[in-house]
């Protein structure tokens, strides 16, 4: 199928704009694949050190001749989707062992739980924990003994961190290895209905902790459609899974299989195989478009259009939000997973997957084929199914038509016909808002501003019943220079409530929401930011605000000329629960726009 002409223009496009990053990454890259496998290099008192508690695999790892994988891990008990790792080293270095290789864990990086740290002090701590993340990776390869790495991460900020340092270290082959979504448990509707139930006062605490604790009930992913399963979709979108590894549950036979192919895989693409596949050739302008559109299919989170930008720029690819909403604006909605509809992602996989979306979407002439893989050239390799057969993983045919087209669509009869994320732009700055679970009649929203500082005074003036008219609810001082950009997304059950006694009502930050956020729009990542000179500073209560998801446009329909900013006391977001170390990182991050990296 011909590529679509919105697709390859958006592609060559950013390839131009690239094209002297890209280069100078890519010759970075080349010269430090000649150097090949540092071991043989190492002095013997280096590698006596690298090798000391490594048992019966010494003599392979000092004659250099077998492959070693360098695992870099995320593992912790605090995030249901990571505490399957625990037990991943184990499989890994056998798997390794058998089929002629090595593998030792290279380190940890840390990873935070947004659904912990929700509402909590320690959010401001979360977008910056993605560099932290980077620089962790960097540390545990900087020891350049590794032939391939194998990254063990999942959710929000990890992914992408891993991503960032996959790229830097891009003259190895970079497999990401998942661990699946937890079973179903409480609907996500159900939660979400008990979440609201409280907001207003109508049950008690008790019953909202049983509601939560059948929700989020075991190992895995959260099963809605969040950022940690977006994470997931777009590792296989771009060819850095093994095709259909991403939704599989934890603690199967599948499961390990799958991690035992992919550590497999990993030894055939070093430079002493016969597949040599360094990330820096996959990680191009192609697979982050492929990656776009992935995002704009499935409707996934908007925290991918701040990683997206610093994950690119790793590589030497400079994307802008202009990217995004023109890919937006001609790939359909393919599929309905909470929040943007009922299903959650086990019921996406069961009707058919990325397997069958993929194999559409390459129909529809939406995705590069052309590309190259960790599984091998071209995305087709995707739209196959991982089976088990005598313990090993087999592959057949996708599916290739939808087993439940409630929840999964064929790309000629899509629920929408675009992806729902829509660049705003206008005296206020560049944001962008996703509508796929916003109804139409709420596209469009004017009404007057009701400042607030912090997302507890959004709550405190909805608990005293203070917002009793369409209002747009402005929480500003939340970007990444004031406070860190912590998600907002606890203010979801009152804005809710708020719309649902039939109130028009919308957000407007500088902070971030989530992927779990959707039916009341949002215009997030607001750029420049109110710390940063931006407009929303000057905006005071009462100011008309519209929000035009058709147009496509944020303002204030006010005069804002000869005001002054209004004054942001910062000084309790400098200190405590470990804010006082990221001062630094405060001072010296980048805009929402390109990303708010600190380390690309």
């Amino acid at each position: 199928m011909t590529l679509h002409p919105r697709i390859a223009e958006v592609t060559d496009r950013i390839r131009a704009r690239s094209e002297g990053p890209r280069a100078a990454y890519l010759d970075r890259m080349t010269r430090a694949a000649d150097d090949g496998p540092r071991r043989a290099h190492l002095s013997c008192g280096n590698q006596a050190h690298a090798y000391a508690a490594m048992g019966t695999d010494k003599e392979a790892l000092a004659s250099a001749r077998a492959p070693n994988i360098g695992i870099v891990t995320a593992y912790n008990d605090m995030l249901s989707a990571h505490q399957p790792f625990e037990r991943y080293p184990d499989l890994i270095r056998t798997a390794a062992r058998a089929a002629g290789g090595t593998a030792q864990v290279a380190g940890g990086v840390p990873a935070m739980c947004a659904g912990v740290t929700q509402g909590q002090v320690g959010m401001e701590l979360s977008l910056f924990s993605r560099d932290v993340i980077a620089l962790a990776a960097g540390v545990s390869l900087s020891h350049n003994v590794f032939d391939a790495a194998l990254y063990l991460g999942v959710c929000d900020k990890i992914v992408p961190g891993l991503i960032i340092a996959a790229a830097t270290f891009g003259h190895i082959p970079a497999l990401f290895v998942p661990a699946g979504p937890m079973t179903s448990g409480l609907p996500n509707d159900e939660k979400a209905k008990v979440r609201n139930q409280f907001a207003k006062g109508e049950i008690g605490r008790d019953e909202l902790m049983a509601a939560e604790m059948a929700s989020y009930h075991g190992p895995g992913t959260c099963t809605f459609y969040g950022t940690a399963n977006t994470n997931q979709m777009l590792m296989e979108f771009m060819g850095l899974h093994l095709p259909g590894a991403s939704f599989v549950n934890p603690g199967t036979p599948l499961r390990d299989a799958l991690t035992v192919a992919a550590v497999e895989r990993a030894l055939q693409i070093t430079a002493l195989g016969n597949d040599f596949r360094p990330v820096s050739d996959i990680l191009d302008e192609r697979a982050f478009v492929n990656g776009l559109v992935g995002l704009m299919a499935t409707g996934g989170s908007t925290n991918l259009v701040l990683h997206l930008p610093a994950m690119a720029r790793a590589a030497g690819v400079i994307l802008d939000l202009q990217d995004f909403a023109d890919i937006s604006a001609v790939v359909p909605l393919m599929a309905k997973v909470y929040p943007n509809g009922l299903a959650d992602v086990n019921h996406f996989h069961a009707a058919g997957g990325l397997g069958y979306m993929i194999g559409e979407l390459l129909s529809a002439g939406m995705l590069h084929d052309d590309v190259s893989t960790v599984a091998g050239d071209g995305m087709a390799l995707y739209a196959q199914e991982p089976k088990l057969s005598e313990g090993r993983v087999t592959y057949e045919p996708g599916p290739r038509e939808t087993l439940n087209d409630r929840i999964l669509r064929p790309a000629a009869d899509p629920f929408q016909p675009s992806g729902g994320l829509v660049q705003l732009s206008g005296n206020l700055g560049r944001a962008v808002i996703k509508v796929s679970a916003v109804a139409e009649d709420r596209h469009v929203i004017e009404a007057p501003a009701r400042i607030f500082h912090d997302q507890n005074a959004v709550k405190t003036a909805f608990q005293k019943g203070e917002i009793t008219e369409d209002t747009v609810v402005v929480v500003r001082y939340q970007g990444p220079r004031a406070n860190g950009m912590p998600e907002l997304h606890s203010l979801t059950p009152t804005l809710s409530v708020l719309q649902d006694r039939g109130l028009r009502v919308a957000l407007v930050t500088d902070g971030r929401m989530s992927g779990a956020s959707g039916k009341v729009p949002a215009a997030i990542h607001v750029s420049p930011e109110a710390a940063d000179g931006g407009a929303l500073a000057l905006l005071r209560d009462g100011d008309v605000i519209r929000l035009d998801a058709k147009a496509g446009t944020l303002s204030v329909l006010a005069d804002l000329t000869d005001r002054s900013p209004a004054p942001a006391d910062l000084d309790a977001n400098r200190h405590g629960i470990g804010r006082e170390l990221f001062e630094m990182f405060r001072q010296n991050v980048g805009p929402a726009t390109t990303g708010a990296g600190i380390v690309v």
